[in-house]
């Protein structure tokens, strides 16, 4: 029997803040995988290496984690007063499934340097030294993202000494603005309420904030459910249990956020919403063997995706957890201490993060106008992916 050779497609693997994932500009993909659907798909699903019940991506280019099982794809825009648009897909390890429900915030910070890497950016608005802000129109949940990129020498600077915890090595800091970053239409607040009763099962009625800002995020306290919020990965992953627990509250809570219509949905949409737990500052050591201090935050936070803990946080999350902080009454707010502010820093398993939001209180709602943070990306490898042909 004659097998048809492999299929080759310019790709980029880059490191976009503590996610990692392959990178397409859209006119590199085979004409099929150029519009949405089920070619696309299966041929993303072969680049990253899933479904795979072994669950190490052996045969693929996806680190079997949550942060590294991740495709792009980036086209030049359209749109009038944007540079690029970007669609994200967080893939499913296990399962034949991609999730288009929500962005990466953590991956935003390296589309800017793959757009411009790949001249989808106006080169007269690329200086010689300084930096360019490159205009995303975030595909997923249809908002608009600037991402200042440093240029040196007319090229994308990557190496700096810009530390952020739950990246080994420094590199060149890259501020991203989320732009009106409330994720989708209607209140930012879907229930109406700053904090619920959401009745689970497995816990009970528990307290809780939802917010659609950055990504729909459940936040709960910590000591609600059980935990102190210094927890790191394996506390919360080496326990079949606890994870089963934490998938129950993420369906009933995406049940009243009125993004799910039954229970069983929340199986086909793994990626949205979050779940996080807040607790106020307590000193311990990080993944990494760094302590901790009481004073060098203000709140602390762990949260789940995909069903595990993460290493450090989504960027994603980080702007529901600024936005909420930013807002008097939240189960966020309080944790860091019940009063105003426009930035917090907070404890997460591999060190602190500092993040600001502005929120404003109009018409009886509350909005978000903007969230900012800093991040790093760099190119780990460029060249093309090679894949069987998908068979559709």
């Amino acid at each position: 029997m004659a097998f048809a050779p492999q299929i080759q497609i310019p790709a980029t693997y880059m490191r976009g803040g503590t996610s990692k994932g392959v990178f397409f500009n859209l006119t590199d993909l085979p004409l099929a995988a150029q519009q949405p659907g089920a070619y696309r798909d299966a041929m993303l699903l072969r680049v990253i290496g899933s479904p795979d019940p072994y669950a190490k991506h052996t045969d693929g280019m996806g680190g079997a984690t949550s942060s590294t099982s991740k495709a792009v794809i980036v086209s030049k825009s359209k749109r009038r007063g944007y540079d690029v648009d970007y669609l994200f897909g967080q893939v499913s390890i296990d399962k034949p499934y991609i999730d288009y429900s929500g962005n990466c915030g953590n991956l935003t910070a390296a589309v800017g340097a793959f757009a411009v890497n790949n001249g989808l950016v106006d080169s007269l608005r690329i200086p010689n030294n300084g930096e360019v802000v490159v205009r995303i129109w975030q595909v997923n949940i249809g908002k608009a993202i600037n991402v200042h990129v440093p240029i040196t020498n007319g090229v994308v600077q990557e190496t700096g000494n810009f530390d952020l915890d739950g990246v080994t090595f420094p590199a060149a800091e890259v501020k991203v603005e989320f732009m009106d970053p409330a994720d989708g239409e209607g209140d930012m607040f879907p229930t109406g309420n700053l904090v619920d009763d959401l009745d689970v099962p497995e816990f009970g009625r528990l307290k809780a904030t939802m917010i659609n800002a950055g990504i729909p995020t459940i936040f709960v306290n910590a000591a609600d459910i059980g935990y102190t919020g210094t927890e790191l990965q394996d506390d919360i992953n080496s326990d079949p249990v606890a994870l089963a627990r934490f998938e129950s509250l993420r369906a009933y809570g995406a049940l009243k956020m009125g993004l799910i219509k039954q229970l069983s949905e929340a199986a086909a949409r793994q990626h949205t919403p979050k779940i996080a737990f807040v607790a106020p500052p307590r000193a311990y050591t990080s993944s990494s063997g760094k302590a901790i201090g009481i004073d060098d935050m203000d709140m602390l936070v762990r949260a789940l995706s995909m069903g595990k803990l993460h290493h450090a946080m989504m960027g994603t999350a980080a702007v529901a957890i600024a936005t909420a902080a930013a807002i008097p009454g939240t189960l966020v707010n309080e944790a860091a201490g019940g009063v105003d502010r426009q930035s917090v820093v907070f404890g997460h398993p591999s060190g602190t993060l500092s993040v600001g939001a502005e929120a404003l209180h109009m018409h009886g709602k509350w909005t978000a106008t903007k969230a900012v943070m800093s991040r790093s990306a760099r190119i780990l490898m460029e060249g093309r992916v090679h894949i069987p042909a998908p068979q559709i």
